[in-house]
């Protein structure tokens, strides 16, 4: 059984899923793969102890503030796509990295595309920053919320774009 509630953002409301004890997701509403990570039921709880954690996160995150996780975070995904989101976990804030980066960490026989396959799928959005994976030539490819949100969060974190 999972819980969520509702998150409302300088740039759209988000939805936050936890099975009780760590953030297992935090989407836009509207955006590709929503609650696709998710087979269980779902129920609003807006007083589970984590979601006041995760929305002081996501205020001082909206208000410039690198803020530390204090939080457990637990994506459901395939072991690929869970280590492709590791790598995400630690780029740095207010830092971006390529696909073909990410890449050449796993394997040197791993394309470009299919970490972007993973990036895409990533289930917990900002906390895990699939927004600051940019393209080979620099240029700011996908991002599952939409464009416009991905620039808006490298702006937000005074990104070099």
């Amino acid at each position: 059984m999972y819980y969520s509630t509702d998150y409302i953002s300088p740039i759209g409301r988000m939805l936050i899923v936890s099975d009780g004890e760590s953030i297992c997701g935090l989407w836009f509403y509207g955006q590709k793969h929503f609650l696709s990570s998710i087979n269980d039921e779902i129920i609003q709880n807006d007083d589970l102890a984590i979601f006041k954690k995760v929305k002081i996160w996501l205020n001082d995150y909206f208000n410039g503030l690198n803020p530390k996780i204090d939080f457990k975070v637990n994506p459901h995904g395939t072991d690929f796509r869970c280590r492709v989101w590791e790598i995400l976990s630690q780029v740095p804030y207010g830092e971006t990295i390529t696909y073909g980066e990410i890449a050449l960490m796993l394997s040197d026989k791993m394309s470009a595309q299919a970490v972007g396959g993973a990036v895409g799928h990533n289930p917990v959005s900002i906390i895990i920053p699939c927004h600051r994976v940019i393209g080979a030539d620099g240029k700011l490819t996908g991002y599952a919320g939409g464009i416009d949100k991905k620039i808006a969060l490298l702006k937000l974190e005074k990104t070099d774009i």
